[in-house]
């Protein structure tokens, strides 16, 4: 009997076969997944089609260009695909006409299996949208999802708006499109974080999601991520770190990777390294195959100067993924801590390529720009990374730097002062403003108050350590800045501090001291020039005999040096042709 019902099931198969036609053939290949198949067939149908207009019916031409541009598609081959799509839609609109003129005589059954089976419009369009997207096409890709009329746009259709609708600047219809995705799919998480980044507030968004919170068990959790989001898209810090480490602490959601990856991204902008890159390390632990978050990870652990360690973490990631910007910006970072510039430039264009939103990547190519004398170019990067994380302090850093570094010293005090009335007055923020301070001989003593402000705050702020430290030496009070340091690194161990240590010391003759200090900073990153010299330089006025082997051996190591000088210039050359290509020139 078994065998019995598996032959009428065969002859019922083949029976369905028979009545198929071979658009009914390439629409299951399709369904399938057998594009390259798809692609071959379609487009042999096609020609006949073209040699003979009576061999399909115009909806089966539809059909027939609908499956061949998918096919194209997953071939990755976009503007193909995107020409292919249009020709379907031009198709479609012939259709309507027909339609419109000759109604169907067959009954509406046979109009409804039809409709059933006939690629959607507006998904044909939402593909096209896609293509354009991919080919950096913004507008176009704009242009095509608005002419969907508002009520047949899906969540995903007005996901892709909205975040084109943002890149483009464009806030007020973003808020509209991010809302929409909410009101029908309230848990979509990355549509709320879109909300809270354009400054729309955190009870507003919390109230839209409020009806499923409280319909659904175990998501009473969902309104404080969205609470610790809202603090961290309004610049507190401090009270994100506080949110989230509370949700971190509690059982269901203990050891949640996107939770850590995103505290370690709140300790980072809130300038603590050390719990930064310890959350970053946990996050890697639970998930090998992480990727977001590792731009900023691996850019900390470059200026720690950890850089075995960041090219060990690149070459990790580029094996998981080389088309996502997180690899390419964690090899910029080892190239430009590494003093290849050059390099580090087309690293960070190539990130930008894969994801023109990274802001990190934003932040290398600028800092590569700046550092090889192309200031203007680096403010443009600077700028364009500003908008899209308004809060993120080293991107107004960046640009200052940018600005002090070409004597707009009234440019730089503007934007400092706008930082420090936009997001109050915290150890960063006034650090900042006093760095601009500290040029202008005539500002001095507000530097002085604006730093020790920011040290009462944050005695371990290590930027606003360094600063007053600075600050001290210039007016020669070693003691109080030996003092300083001192407590500073009884907390903390880091190589600028141990090495401005050495330097203090050595002003006040402690040379013993002073050489282990260097030797410190020079075992927390072995690539910290300035200590090497500080420590070669005692060598040298310790002992005047060995100073001269010294200086013979330090001779032969500079015409490596030159070898490997003349190599970087090449290698200069190989990159800047390389930007040539990304158009970076």
């Amino acid at each position: 009997m078994i065998i019995g019902h598996y032959e009428n099931c065969a002859l019922e198969l083949k029976a369905n076969r028979l009545k198929m036609n071979v658009i009914d053939h390439v629409r299951d290949m399709a369904a399938a997944g057998l594009h390259s198949n798809v692609r071959i067939i379609s487009s042999l149908l096609l020609t006949m089609s073209t040699n003979n207009p009576e061999l399909f019916s115009p909806s089966q031409k539809y059909q027939l260009l609908v499956y061949h541009a998918d096919a194209i598609f997953h071939d990755k081959e976009y503007r193909n695909a995107a020409c292919k799509y249009n020709m379907a839609l031009q198709q479609k609109k012939v259709l309507s006409k027909i339609s419109k003129v000759r109604p169907s005589s067959t009954g509406g059954t046979t109009s409804a299996v039809q409709a059933q089976n006939f690629p959607s419009e507006i998904e044909v369009k939402y593909k096209i949208a896609e293509c354009y997207t991919i080919l950096k096409l913004d507008k176009d890709a704009i242009s095509v999802l608005e002419g969907i009329p508002s009520r047949q746009r899906t969540p995903k259709i007005n996901m892709m708006l909205a975040n084109l609708y943002r890149k483009a600047g464009q806030e007020r219809s973003a808020v509209t499109s991010y809302k929409e995705v909410l009101r029908q799919c309230p848990l979509a998480l990355d549509a709320i974080i879109g909300l809270l980044s354009l400054s729309v507030k955190g009870a507003e968004v919390a109230s839209m999601t409020m009806d499923v919170i409280q319909s659904i068990p175990n998501l009473d959790w969902l309104s404080v991520w969205i609470k610790a989001h809202a603090f961290t898209h309004g610049g507190d810090n401090q009270r994100a770190i506080n949110t989230i480490c509370s949700l971190e602490k509690k059982s269901l959601l203990r050891d949640n990777v996107d939770l850590l990856v995103t505290l370690a991204d709140v300790y980072f902008r809130a300038g603590d390294t050390k719990n930064s890159i310890l959350k970053f390390e946990q996050a890697q632990m639970l998930d090998p195959y992480l990727i977001k978050g590792m731009d900023v990870y691996g850019y900390l652990m470059a200026r720690e100067g950890h850089l075995e360690d960041v090219e060990v973490l690149g070459g990790r990631l580029f094996n998981i993924s080389d088309q996502h910007a997180e690899p390419w910006v964690i090899s910029g970072c080892h190239s430009f801590y590494s003093k290849r510039y050059s390099r580090a430039l087309y690293l960070g264009a190539k990130a930008i390529q894969l994801n023109s939103n990274s802001v990190q990547a934003l932040l290398l190519k600028g800092v590569a720009l700046r550092n090889m004398g192309r200031v203007q170019e680096a403010i443009i990067h600077f700028r364009e990374a500003m908008r899209l994380a308004p809060c993120r302090l080293d991107c107004y850093e960046g640009l200052i730097d940018c600005y002090l570094a070409s004597n707009g010293v009234r440019e730089a005090m503007g934007m400092a002062n706008n930082i420090y009335k936009t997001l109050g007055a915290n150890a960063q923020t006034l650090t900042i403003l006093a760095t601009v301070c500290l040029e202008d001989p005539m500002t001095q003593e507000k530097a002085k108050t604006l730093l020790d402000k920011a040290l009462a705050q944050r005695p371990d702020y290590t930027k606003a350590v360094v600063k007053k430290a600075e600050l001290l030496s210039r007016e020669q009070k070693y003691e109080e800045g030996i003092a300083l340091l001192r407590n500073t690194l009884a907390n903390q161990s880091d190589c600028v501090l141990h090495r401005m240590l050495g330097d203090f010391l050595v002003a006040v003759n402690d040379y013993q001291e002073a050489m282990d200090q260097y030797s410190i900073a020079l075992s927390l990153d072995p690539n910290d020039q300035k200590s090497l010299e500080g420590m070669q330089k005692m060598e040298k006025e310790e002992s005047p005999t060995d100073a001269t082997v010294e200086l013979d051996g330090d001779d032969m190591e500079g015409s490596g040096e030159e070898g490997d000088l003349e190599g970087s210039d090449s290698e200069a050359v190989q990159w800047a042709d390389q930007e040539q290509w990304f158009g970076m020139q």
